[in-house]
C-alpha cells in the first residue's frame, strides 16, 4: 500500500505535469485565439506556389499552385483572403483562407509586381510595369473597376493613410506620380531617385520618403505641394525602410555598411547609426516600435534590436539566408523565411529563442499572416 507521503508526491507530480503541458500549449497558442479561429502563415516560393503553415500546429497544411513569379503576397485587411500577383501571368490572384484554394484571378496588365489595399480594404491597387498602367480592383466583386495610363514603368501603386491619394512609383521615369485615389486624375509628377521601388508615407499624409535599391540617396517629397524637398545621402544602397507608427523616425536597413540608419522625419536628417551585423537586410517592427527584428542574410541570424536605447541583443540562429520576416498578431511568434534552406524559422519572442523550423519549399520569399 502506498504511503500518504507517496500519494502526495504522485499527486503533486501529476499537477505539475498538467500545468507544464498547459503552459507550453498556451506559449504556442496566441492568448486571443478562441476555438474555431485559425491562424496561418502564407509563404511564397520560387516555384510559383504558396505554402500554408498552421501556426497553432506549427506544420504545413497545404501547398497552393499559383504559377509564374509570385510576389506581392499580402493578407487582406478585412476579408479571410490572401492576395498576390503573378508577374508572368499578368494577374492578381486571391487565395481563400478558409479553403486554401485560389478563388479568383483578376487580369492586371503586363508584369505586375505588387498589390496593395486601401485603408478600409474595399479596393486593391496594382501597377503593371510593362503595361504602363494602374488598375483599381473592387475587392468584394473581385474585378477591375478603373484604370489609368501612367507610363514610366510603374512598379508600385500605394494609397496614403487617409485613402485620398494614390502614389505610383515609376521606375524608368524615376518619378513619383501623385494621383487622386477616387478619380485617378494626376495631381503631380515629382522626380525622385533612379529606379524607385519603395515608398513610406507619414501618418498625417504630408511627406513621402522614396527609396531605391540602386541608389545611395533617399528622396523626400512634399505630397501637399507635389514637390521634391531633398535628396538624403545614405552612404550605401538601402534594402528596406521601416517607418515608426507615429511617423517620428524612419529606419533604413543598409547591408553595404552593415547597419541601420535612423532618420528624423521632421528635419530630414540622418541622426543615428547602429551596427547590426554582416548583411542586415530585412526587418520587422513591434507594434509599439520599442524594438525590431532584423534578418542578417550572410550570418544566418536574426538580431533583436532595442530601438529606444539603440542596443542589439544576442542574435538568434535562424537558418540559411534569412530574409523576409513577420510577427503573428499577438507578437508571440516571429516568422522568418530562410531562402537558402527552404524553411520557415519560428522564433519565440518572449525568450528570443528558435522554436522550430518548418520546410516550406524552394527559396521562400514573402510571408503573409492571417487570423480568421
Amino acid at each position: 500500500m502506498l504511503r500518504p507521503r507517496n500519494l502526495r508526491l504522485i499527486f503533486l507530480s501529476a499537477v505539475l505535469f498538467v500545468s507544464a503541458a498547459i503552459l507550453i500549449a498556451r506559449e504556442n497558442r496566441p492568448s486571443f485565439l478562441k476555438p474555431g479561429l485559425k491562424l496561418c502563415a502564407y509563404v511564397s516560393t520560387d516555384d510559383g506556389a504558396v505554402t500554408v503553415v498552421d501556426l497553432i500546429r506549427l506544420a504545413p497544411v497545404a501547398r497552393v499552385a499559383v504559377s509564374g513569379r509570385v510576389s506581392g503576397v499580402s493578407e487582406h485587411p478585412t476579408r479571410a483572403e490572401v492576395w498576390g500577383v503573378s508577374a508572368d501571368g499578368g494577374y492578381v490572384w486571391v487565395l481563400d483562407a478558409k479553403t486554401n484554394q485560389i478563388a479568383a484571378r483578376i487580369p492586371a496588365g503586363a508584369e505586375p509586381y505588387a498589390v496593395t489595399f486601401s485603408p478600409d480594404g474595399a479596393r486593391a491597387y496594382v501597377a503593371a510595369a510593362r503595361g504602363g498602367a494602374v488598375s483599381v480592383i473592387d475587392c468584394a466583386a473581385r474585378k477591375v473597376i478603373a484604370s489609368a495610363r501612367v507610363g514610366g514603368e510603374p512598379v508600385l501603386a500605394q494609397a496614403t493613410p487617409d485613402g485620398k491619394t494614390l502614389l505610383v512609383l515609376q521606375r524608368a521615369a524615376a518619378a513619383l506620380e501623385i494621383l487622386d485615389a477616387e478619380t485617378l486624375a494626376q495631381r503631380a509628377s515629382v522626380p525622385v531617385v533612379e529606379q524607385p521601388d519603395e515608398v513610406a508615407v507619414l501618418p498625417d499624409n504630408t511627406l513621402a520618403f522614396v527609396a531605391s535599391r540602386s541608389s545611395e540617396r533617399l528622396s523626400v517629397v512634399d505630397l501637399k505641394r507635389g514637390v521634391l524637398l531633398a535628396h538624403l545621402d545614405l552612404g550605401a544602397t538601402p534594402e528596406q525602410m521601416l517607418l515608426k507608427p507615429d511617423g517620428g523616425e524612419l529606419y533604413v536597413l543598409t547591408p553595404g555598411i552593415h547597419g541601420l540608419l535612423v532618420i528624423n522625419t521632421e528635419t530630414h536628417e540622418v541622426v543615428d547609426f547602429m551596427l547590426l551585423g554582416s548583411a542586415p537586410s530585412r526587418g520587422t517592427l513591434l507594434r509599439d516600435a520599442a524594438g525590431m527584428y532584423v534578418s542578417d542574410t550572410e550570418a544566418g541570424r536574426v538580431a533583436p534590436v532595442d530601438v529606444i536605447n539603440r542596443r542589439v541583443a544576442r542574435p538568434v540562429q535562424a537558418g540559411q539566408n534569412p530574409g523576409a520576416s513577420r510577427l503573428d498578431p499577438s507578437e508571440r511568434l516571429l516568422l522568418v523565411a530562410n531562402e537558402g534552406s527552404g524553411d520557415l524559422a519560428v522564433i519565440r519572442v518572449s525568450t528570443n529563442s528558435l522554436l522550430t523550423m518548418i520546410p516550406v519549399g524552394n527559396h521562400p520569399r514573402e510571408i503573409a499572416v492571417k487570423l480568421f
